[in-house]
This record gives structure tokens, sequence and C-alpha cells, in this order.
């Protein structure tokens, strides 16, 4: 219960501050893209971050040490691999990924995907990316 109610608490909150002032949060190598990033909550300690990932883009396989995630999906489809296992979550869907668990998100349809990512602590600097082929 206490975990949905932090969710509707970020979801009022993403949606009232929807006009923040866009803030680049990474790029997609394979694609030569720009994920667009509105941060919400930056600190040490929590992360809160709205994404928009371009159509056919995805991110680098990766884990994290120390950060847990949570990713829920605003409008799309995310395609997951989590572990060399695959996955589908849709609108209005989450999933959580533990600390040291490989995994990327992807986007295979034609529209923008947004979703939200929020990580406990911040993972921006506990990132380990995965040498792989793709």
């Amino acid at each position: 219960m206490k975990t949905i109610r932090i969710i509707t608490f970020l979801l009022v909150f993403v949606t009232i501050n929807s006009y923040s002032q866009d803030i680049p949060y990474g790029v997609n190598e394979k694609a030569g893209r720009y994920c667009d990033g509105w941060h919400f909550v930056k600190s040490d300690s929590l992360s809160v971050i709205k994404e928009t990932m371009p159509s056919m883009t995805k991110e680098k396989l990766h884990y994290h040490k120390k950060a847990q995630q949570f990713f829920y999906i605003l409008s799309g489809v995310a395609e997951f691999e989590i572990d060399g296992i695959n996955c589908t979550v849709g609108q209005n869907r989450g999933i959580s990924i533990k600390p040291g668990v490989k995994h990327r998100i992807s986007n295979n349809s034609e529209s923008n995907l947004e979703f939200l990512v929020i990580s406990e602590p911040q993972s921006h600097e506990d990132r380990v990316n995965i040498d792989d082929d793709e």
C-alpha cells in the first residue's frame, strides 16, 4: 500500500511539473540520438526522471552496483532484457530491477516511448556497462 501511495504521489508530481525545463539525459550510442530527460527529483538518495525514448532505439546492457530501479511506462510499449530474459511492459504498468541485475530498455515501436525511471539511491554514478556485440 505504501508503494502505491508513493507511485501515485510521483505521478501527480510529474503531472504538476510537466512543464519543467528539458534537461538532456543521455545518448543512445547505437542510434546516435538523445533520450530527453526531465529530472523531477535529483539527490544522492533518490532520482526520479521522466524520459522520452525515440522509436527503434535501445540503451546499452548494464547493471547498477547499489541502485534499485522502478520503470513506469507512461505511453508506448517498452521491451526489457533482464538477465537474458525478454519481457514487454505496456502503458500504466511498471517493472522493478534489483541492484546487480543486467538489464536494458528498448523501444521497438514506430512512436516515442515515455516512462518514469525511479532509482534509489541515484544510479548515474553506479552504472556498469556490459560489453556486448549489439
